[in-house]
Parts: C-alpha cells; structure tokens; sequence
C-alpha cells in the first residue's frame, strides 16, 4: 500500500529551480493553456510538441520524473479501461489484430494511445504545479486571478481557501488512509485477493473510519482557524505580495512561442 504515499498531486516539494520561482498566477494560467493545447493536439507533431514541453518543464524543475511516474500509478485503471474502449469500440483504417470477435482498428489504435499520452500529460503538468508551488502561493495565486470578480459578489477569497485546504488534505488524507489498512491487515484484512466485488467489498471498512478522521480533522482546522481570529479577506493584510519577475516572462514568451507552432503546424 506505500503507492497511496506517492502520490504527488497535493505534496509541495521546496526548491529554487525556475519553475519554482515563478508567480503563481503566471503557473496557474499557463497550465489553464498547455491544457487547450494539450486538447487541442491531433497529430503526432503536436503531441511530439506537448511531450518535449513537459520534459522541458520536469527537468527545468528539478523534480525527478521516476516520482512523477510513480505517481501515476493510480490513474492506470483509467487509461486501461481508456485503451480497452479505444481498441473495442473505435472503427477506421485497416485492421490491425483480429482475434475470435475482437478486431482492432488502425484508427482505434491511434485514438488509444493518443488518448494515453493526453492523460499521462495532463496529471504529470497537474503534479508539478502543486509539488513546485506552496499552498500559501497558490492560494494567494488563485485568489487574486478571482479578485476582479469581487465587484460582482465573488468570494474569490473563500473559494481560494477551500481550493488549498482540499490540495493540502489530499495527501493527509492519504496517508491516514495507508494508516488504516495497515491497521485493517494486520487484523487480517485482505484486500489483495478475489475478484471486483470482493474487492470492493473490503474497501467497505475503510470509509468509515477514513470519513470519521476527515471530519475530526475539519473540526480541529475550524476551531484553530477561529482560535486565530480568521473572518475571511475582511481586513487581511499579506506579508508578502505575488510579483511577475523575468521568469514569469520568459513563460509568457514561451506560450506565445507555443502557440505560433501550433497555428504553423495546423494549417
């Protein structure tokens, strides 16, 4: 079960690489971007163009890329089931396998690994804006992306909080659940063996205590939080303020950069 502890969305690994240095705000909307573009790939130049950016960005930012790896073993259920829909259902072009009733097409299985790639993707960026970006600046980040909203009744600040709260509990949250399965096995629980059902089955002991710690730990967060006078963004003052630097720039350039290629590569 130690998979459950290597799961790096949510985790803040400090650092002074480049990615690290950049503002908040410049990370979160430019991941809002590579997302578009991520969708918007269709052919292998594109997706060539998507993948050499996101090595770009693990090895500008120091992270090693065996841990953003392991941290995918999670999402591996879904990219299989992905590919398995992809393979069985998706027709065109000529046949690539045949086996009793399963046939595979060209077309299907182009869609399955593009479709593999897109997700891989898309996690390993998620990954890296919380492991390269504390949950104070990230929620300072969000919060003043929202400020202009403000004006219209927006709680740009509350919905900030909630946002890093949920981030900072998913890997508390992980770790209490290791915590009780290893409790659960060494009362011999099983939850390697049998089949789906069965499976799940096991997984039935687990929420109970796993929602009780969830909730007790709420209730510790709200009573420290009201312990220390918190009443919101109502007279909040920050002891250091977000900046754009170089760094948020050669990003800027680098978007633009993206996006010329990509009109170039689509006409």
């Amino acid at each position: 079960m130690n998979f459950l502890s290597n799961i790096p969305i949510g985790q803040y690994v400090p650092g002074t690489s480049f990615v690290h240095r950049l503002d908040p705000r410049s990370k979160l909307l430019f991941i809002l971007y590579f997302i578009i573009l991520v969708f918007m790939a269709d052919e292998k130049w594109t997706y060539g163009i998507v993948v050499l950016f996101s090595l770009l960005a693990i090895f500008t930012s120091r992270i090693s890329l065996a841990y953003l790896l392991n941290g995918l073993k999670p999402i591996w259920w879904v990219v299989v089931f992905t590919v398995i829909i992809h393979l069985t259902t998706t027709q065109g072009g000529d046949v690539v396998f045949t086996w009793k009733w399963l046939t595979v097409y060209r077309e299907g299985l182009n869609m399955a690994i593009l479709t593999t790639i897109r997700l891989v993707l898309l996690v390993i960026i998620a990954s890296l804006l919380t492991l390269t970006t504390s949950p104070l600046d990230l929620t300072d980040g969000i919060e003043k992306l929202f400020q202009p909203f403000t004006r219209f009744g927006f709680p740009a600040h509350e919905l900030a909080m909630m946002m890093s709260i949920a981030l900072r509990f998913i890997p508390t949250l992980l770790e209490e659940t290791e915590k009780i399965m290893k409790a659960q096995i060494s009362r011999g629980a099983d939850f390697e063996t049998g089949n789906i059902v069965k499976k799940v089955k096991s997984m039935i002991p687990l929420l109970i205590p796993l929602f009780i710690s969830a909730f007790r730990r709420a209730e510790e967060l709200a009573l420290a939080m009201e312990s220390r006078g918190y009443r919101g963004a109502e007279g909040r003052t920050k002891l250091r303020e977000l900046s754009w630097s170089r760094a948020d720039g050669i990003l800027l350039i680098l978007a633009i950069l993206l996006a010329v290629i990509f009109i170039f590569l689509k006409r």
